[in-house]
């Protein structure tokens, strides 16, 4: 077999596997979005207070004077209570507003601030004021399922692989998740990219 016959034979494969991984990740979020969506409301607001005692009572969050947040929709873990939570006690808050292709940029959340529906009905701010992604002191990330290594499934557009990519190596991120969201491994590939630490109930 010739050089250029292997190199084809080796791309076929690699984009077999990707393929493959692609298919599993979306049986998996598929399976996971029916639950989030079906749990008891009372259910996700108890699971979401034990998370958010769990978040507050987190070192790296008392520590932390900018976090950046995300407005929880379509059953996640209920963040909006943390927000409000987190302004009386003084810390500055970024929100995720989502730009052109896959970029996410953190704006400030101000007090008595209006919220509008984004892209993918998503609420953002509707005055945006953007914060330095340098200045962030902490991450709350989303995501449709996570495993115990860190690697986390999103809703499939890679705009938090993307934006986490761009955050500086020594700013820590959190996951927030159900129990059921918490797997003990998904499929990854080299795009993906992990959060520091998990918290859920």
């Amino acid at each position: 077999m010739n050089q250029k016959a292997t190199h084809m034979n080796t791309t076929s494969i690699k984009k077999d596997k990707v393929s493959r991984t692609q298919l599993t990740k979306q049986r998996l979020r598929s399976k996971i979005l029916l639950r989030l969506k079906t749990q008891k409301e009372e259910d996700r607001e108890r699971k979401s207070r034990i998370i958010k005692e769990k978040l507050f009572k987190d070192t790296v969050f008392k520590k932390a004077k900018r976090v950046m947040f995300y407005i929880s929709f379509g059953g996640e873990v209920n963040t909006i209570e943390m927000i409000k939570e987190a302004k009386k006690i003084g810390k500055m808050i970024a929100v995720p507003v989502c730009g052109s292709g896959r970029s996410i940029k953190p704006c400030l959340l101000a007090n008595r601030a209006g919220l509008r529906k984004g892209p993918y009905s998503v609420k953002e701010p509707a005055v945006k004021k953007s914060v330095d992604i340098k200045t962030l002191d902490l991450v709350v990330v989303p995501a449709v399922a996570f495993d115990k290594k860190g690697n986390r499934l999103g809703r499939g557009r890679g705009c938090y692989d993307y934006f986490l990519k761009k955050l500086p190596k020594d700013t820590p991120s959190v996951g927030l998740a159900f129990d059921f969201q918490v797997l003990p491994s998904i499929p990854t590939t080299k795009r993906d990219i992990k959060v520091n630490k998990i918290l859920f109930a």
